[in-house]
């Protein structure tokens, strides 16, 4: 059985889901962690906002708005 492919949330589609893995950027991720996003949790991409400014996802139950960069550092599988 092959194992999961990894790869950033910002290369998802909306609508797209999987499981977060890990961070890539020490800094961006201490902030992930104080809102909430952590390895282990589902994520799930709701929409892009205009001109790719920012994103909204569901993270457990809970909806946040991603700047495109902090998306980028979550490793999805």
């Amino acid at each position: 059985m092959p194992f999961p492919r990894i790869t950033a949330a910002s290369h998802f589609d909306v609508g797209t889901a999987g499981t977060i893995d890990r961070f890539t950027n020490e800094n961006l991720a201490g902030k992930l962690l104080d809102i909430g996003v952590r390895p282990g949790s589902r994520l799930r991409i709701i929409r892009k906002g205009p001109f790719g400014g920012s994103w909204y996802v569901k993270i457990d139950r809970h909806c946040l708005a991603l700047r495109r960069q902090e998306l980028a550092c979550i490793m999805i599988k």
